[in-house]
């Protein structure tokens, strides 16, 4: 199977080859600098709280201990962790071929959004078909207008950490060891 590699994944290759053979992604996260991991980890989410903690519990057994840590941690996120992680996200790119009144539609929303809450719309849609991505976005960006700040702040928190949880995922697919080879391949 190939990497898939998420184009802002600043040091997502050349993670220390540990072991004879091609080891599994998780070892090289496991066995990797903490420097390396820390910035595959903020790639997934802009959180250096996050970050640390999950490179300093290394290593994990299997993916599903890693998955519930990222998730653990992103639960503990303090009011200004939260605020610190939500600056550097944006909105879902729109669908190739989406028509200009669906960039005027988001754009406003997002417009409102931002004034209301003072942050970026983040919203998961990867478990989403691509056709039906952009309406589940303004839905979602037009309902959650209605929250309370405080209501909303746990609606963004659990969205970035299901979005910290796949980048997660995403970019332990794309780990490769220092000769370029993908792990398993």
């Amino acid at each position: 199977m190939p990497a898939h590699r998420l184009p802002d994944l600043p040091g997502q290759a050349a993670l220390p080859e540990q072991t004879r053979g091609a080891p599994a992604p998780l070892d090289l996260f496991n066995t990797a600098p903490a420097e390396a991991v820390q910035r595959i980890l903020l790639a997934c989410l802009r959180s250096p709280h996050w970050a640390h903690r999950l490179t300093a519990h290394r290593p994990y057994p299997d993916l599903d201990a890693l998955l519930a840590a990222s998730d653990e941690a992103a639960y503990d996120l303090t009011p200004g962790d939260l605020a610190e992680a939500l600056t550097a996200e944006a909105l879902p790119d729109l669908p190739e071929g989406a028509y200009s009144a669906a960039h005027t539609a988001l754009s406003a929303a997002q417009a409102a959004y931002e004034s209301r809450f003072g942050h970026a719309f983040v919203i998961y849609v990867d478990d989403l078909p691509p056709d039906e991505a952009l309406d589940q976005v303004l839905t979602s960006i037009r309902s959650r207008l209605t929250n309370d700040p405080e209501e909303e702040r746990v609606v963004a928190a659990e969205e970035l950490r299901r979005l910290a949880r796949g980048r997660l995922v995403n970019a332990l697919r794309g780990v490769t060891s220092p000769n370029g080879a993908v792990p398993g391949t």
